[in-house]
């Protein structure tokens, strides 16, 4: 019998890379969000693997894939801390977003 790949492999892998970048631009929700999508797959995987492990061949790339989402969660739950700290510590959303404006204008950027 030929083995079969397991289906959300791949996309829990690319999913857990891509959560690594939204880690960074999006105060971590983003990242948060693609790496527990990416988690549960991988999950879902491995429950599928350990019912019949002989008829799939690539168990080791879910692994992987769970690693990937472990550690985008980590990291997206780090940003989206030091995110809620940075906004806490300017003093609110509204002082938040007026320091971001004053580094824009200091920039030279034009800021409605």
């Amino acid at each position: 019998m030929e083995q079969q790949k397991l289906p959300n492999a791949t996309a829990s892998i690319v999913l857990g890379s891509i959560s690594f970048i939204c880690c960074c631009f999006s105060m971590g929700i983003g990242g948060l969000l693609l790496s527990g999508i990416a988690y549960y797959l991988a999950m879902k995987d491995e429950k599928l693997y350990a019912e019949q492990p002989e008829i799939y061949s690539n168990f080791s790339q879910v692994k992987t894939a769970k690693i990937i989402a472990i550690i985008g969660l980590v990291l997206a739950v780090i940003a989206l801390i030091m995110s809620i700290y940075t906004i806490v510590s300017a003093g609110g959303w509204d002082a938040y977003m007026e320091q971001s404006k004053d580094v824009w204008r200091q920039m030279g950027v034009e800021v409605e």
